[in-house]
């Protein structure tokens, strides 16, 4: 494996480019912060009129503009949205403004299956898991926890009895036998012992094929906060420590009562930042 430090990265390819990063999220706020603090001369960021995120933008001291016009101005955009309104975006906002030449670069979750809005009228498709298929490297607290599991291949000693030899097999006084390589020899071709193994791989868990009413009602919340910045949820329709640290601090910023948990008062409260349903 080899290690990328700075020196081994060429910051003149870029530093003098307009740069547009579309989106103002997790992703969005660090990729245009890292850009600008690594000397790169031209960070704008393309946001829909009226974005509550523009705010946050100027007092961070970048320039915001509207997606269409940061598409037109840019030599590099960089679309950071959630994967599900990147296709409609693209095609209305970025597609019809882009400049000859321009690059365009966009992030996507790591999710199996058809993407729920592609860029460029394709498909991308996630193989399935397969015997020949390398999965993604786990995230470290997934490391931890498989860490704590039995493996399902650790070899497990086995016993192996001696037979009385028969009268047929040569014994090993005998002279013919009495050479290693010839001994060697008879080992490796004798017959293998076949033996049931003791561990069997087990089925990865089925993925459920649809939320309910209340898990897409909290995945639609953990999007809305990852969108503005409140850390990077993934969309599971479950609450778990990350979207309750995401939640509270949401509430604190809004100075409205601090639960940590999904609320109708929440969902109100998101709602009118963002300026339209959350669903």
């Amino acid at each position: 494996m080899r290690v990328y430090y700075d020196r081994d990265a060429d910051i003149g390819l870029i530093k003098h480019k307009r740069v547009a990063i579309i989106g103002y999220g997790s992703q969005g706020h660090a990729h245009a912060l890292n850009l600008r603090d690594s000397g790169v001369e031209h960070v704008v960021i393309g946001l829909r009129n009226n974005s509550p995120s523009a705010k946050t933008v100027q007092r961070a001291g970048l320039t915001v503009m509207e997606v269409k016009d940061a598409a037109r101005w840019a030599d590099v955009v960089m679309v950071l949205i959630p994967d599900e309104l990147q296709g409609d975006l693209y095609e209305k906002e970025i597609k019809p403004n882009l400049k000859p030449g321009a690059i365009l670069i966009n992030a996507l979750f790591l999710q199996a299956g058809r993407h729920p809005s592609p860029m460029f009228g394709s498909v991308v498709t996630m193989p399935q898991p397969s015997a020949a298929v390398v999965l993604p490297r786990p995230r470290p607290v997934e490391l931890a926890a498989r860490s704590a599991e039995p493996s399902l291949f650790e070899p497990k000693p086995i016993e192996i009895r001696s037979a009385e030899p028969k009268a047929s097999e040569p014994k090993a006084s005998d002279p013919k036998t009495g050479d290693p390589m010839t001994s060697l020899v008879a080992k490796s071709t004798a017959a293998p012992v076949t033996a049931t193994p003791a561990n069997v791989m087990r089925p990865p868990a089925p993925i459920p094929m649809a939320q309910s009413a209340g898990a897409r009602r909290v995945a639609a919340v953990q999007r809305a906060l990852t969108e503005y910045g409140y850390g990077q949820l993934k969309p599971t329709g479950a609450i778990g420590a990350d979207t309750q640290a995401a939640i509270t601090k949401f509430e604190r910023d809004r100075k409205i009562p601090v639960t940590g948990q999904m609320s109708d008062r929440l969902v109100r409260e998101l709602t009118a930042m963002i300026g339209h349903s959350i669903d």
